[in-house]
């Protein structure tokens, strides 16, 4: 039982297009085949079918409702299965009619890059009439009854195909034309567009219902979806002022990582309105020292505008219409510094928390804005320098600020998409620093102290940012990199409308 592939299948040609995958029904979303159904029901019965018969009916495989139709008739069910593949087989080869807007839309998703799947309740013998019919190769993948153990209602059938393309269930959108393949799409985590055929479908939240396939587009299907949203963070060390050139540096690091979202620390106070300018973006700035960029318009502004060197300033950016998110940006006293502390003076684990009072401060100040602001629906983003390890990182210390920000309900995304600190540290402090400035040749602890925390999206993706090989302190003013920290990138999905 595995699903048909075909020797070269499509893949998305646009790996930030949000929108993996389309999952087609057959029978009545592609086709209009759901009406030969019925009449090869209505044939088999040997008398009309009315409304309350659809539940049994339509959406269902061949064996259901052999097994409805034994029931009511005392005939045994697998010789009226037999007989209602051969009628259906007949009436599909007699003529097979596209739903409108059915090629269209495969045609513009191809131009897309977006792969798609027939995943249907009909046998593979039927199924593969209509592939030859609409074009097989259109299609990346097929599922049919024959492929899975159970079929629909059950997910299984939209899981095999999500498995078979590679994608996430979550990234697709199922086309359906019934109840039941409803259903099983939704069961399976897709979101929905539903096209009914025959029976009436009602709205639903992750679902949306259209009288016909006709004018649906790529981008629609992809608005259907979680959107993504890169959200970076980066400390510019005094604005960037150590390396030569360092503005255009910083925007060619900007573009290269994808970032939708920059929440900056050291700023120098002009470089978050120079960059958006020469970016074509939003921005917004707060004091001398934290700023956010946005590709997205921002539509609210908080924190203190006035905010010192050290503290936090958000915003609410609208990603997508009815999709908003709150982005904050924080930055934390550096001293006392804990791994100095740890490393070089040996202090124990009570005294390097005593020594977080600080820090430990001024982010409960920064949650106390963040919930002040807050709005029912609306995710919030943390990012910020917070000059100071994790607990995640080092359990041997319960550093008191991630902590804090943990309880506070917020989550460390790099630590999601990375759970093993040994096989995956993420240090951004700090690629030009390999040993203490001191001149004493001790080693500098390296360390992750830049976050980018969140609270109500799901991550797909984290990791730190440094471009080229950057020489070290004090060799840096031809560094690409214009920075002391590496910049830590997530890629979060939404979670539906």
């Amino acid at each position: 039982m595995t699903p048909h592939i075909p020797d070269h299948p499509r893949t998305p040609d646009h790996p930030h297009h949000p929108l993996q995958a389309v999952l087609f029904d057959m029978d009545g979303t592609l086709v209009d085949t759901e009406r030969l159904w019925w009449e090869a029901v209505e044939q088999v019965a040997g008398r009309p079918l009315t409304e309350a018969d659809q539940p049994d009916v339509l959406g269902r495989p061949v064996e259901h409702t052999a097994a409805w139709l034994g029931a009511l008739t005392g005939r045994p069910a697998p010789d009226l299965a037999a007989r209602l593949h051969q009628e259906f087989a007949g009436r599909v080869r007699g003529g097979i009619v596209p739903r409108p807007g059915a090629l269209e839309l495969l045609d513009a998703l191809a131009a897309a890059g977006v792969p798609t799947a027939l995943v249907t309740a009909s046998p593979r013998a039927v199924a593969d009439v209509v592939l030859d019919a609409l074009g097989a190769g259109r299609f990346a993948a097929s599922v049919t009854a024959d492929d899975t153990a159970r079929t629909k209602p059950a997910p299984d059938p939209y899981l095999a195909a999500c498995r078979a393309l590679g994608v996430e269930p979550a990234a697709c959108v199922a086309v359906e034309d019934t109840e039941t393949g409803v259903a099983s799409a939704e069961a399976a985590g897709c979101a929905v567009l539903a096209v009914p055929s025959l029976a009436p479908i009602a709205t639903a939240p992750g679902r949306t219902v259209r009288d016909s396939l006709a004018g649906v587009t790529a981008q629609e299907l992809s608005r259907m979806v979680a959107p993504e949203l890169r959200v970076m963070s980066w400390n510019l060390w005094l604005g960037g002022s150590a390396v030569d050139d360092h503005r255009a540096k910083q925007l060619k690091a900007i573009l290269e990582s994808g970032a939708d979202v920059v929440g900056l620390q050291e700023t120098a106070g002009t470089a978050a309105q120079e960059l958006a300018e020469a970016l074509g973006w939003h921005h917004h700035r707060a004091g001398e020292n934290l700023g956010v960029l946005s590709r997205f318009p921002i539509t609210a502004r908080f924190g203190d505008p006035e905010v010192g060197f050290y503290g936090a300033a958000g915003v609410r950016i609208a990603v997508a219409p009815g999709r908003q998110v709150d982005v904050w940006t924080a930055h934390l006293h550096y001293t006392p510094y804990g791994p100095y502390e740890a490393a070089f003076d040996g202090l124990s684990a009570a005294d390097l928390i005593a020594h977080e009072e600080v820090r430990l401060a001024q982010l409960r100040d920064a949650l106390e804005r963040i919930d002040r602001a807050s709005r029912d629906g609306v995710p919030v983003v943390l990012v910020g320098d917070f000059n100071c390890p994790s607990h995640l990182d080092r359990p041997d210390v319960a550093w008191p600020v991630t902590k804090a920000a943990e309880e506070a309900g917020l989550r460390d995304s790099y630590r999601e998409a990375h759970p093993d600190p040994v096989a995956e540290p993420g240090h951004t402090w700090s690629p030009v620093h390999p040993v203490h400035e001191d001149g004493s040749g001790r080693p500098e602890p390296q360390d992750r102290i830049d976050y980018v925390l969140h609270r109500g999206l799901t991550v797909r993706a984290a990791r730190t940012v440094v471009t080229g090989s950057p020489r070290p302190w004090p060799d840096v003013a031809g560094n690409d990199w214009p920075s002391d920290h590496a910049a830590v990138l997530t890629t979060f999905a939404l979670p539906p409308a």
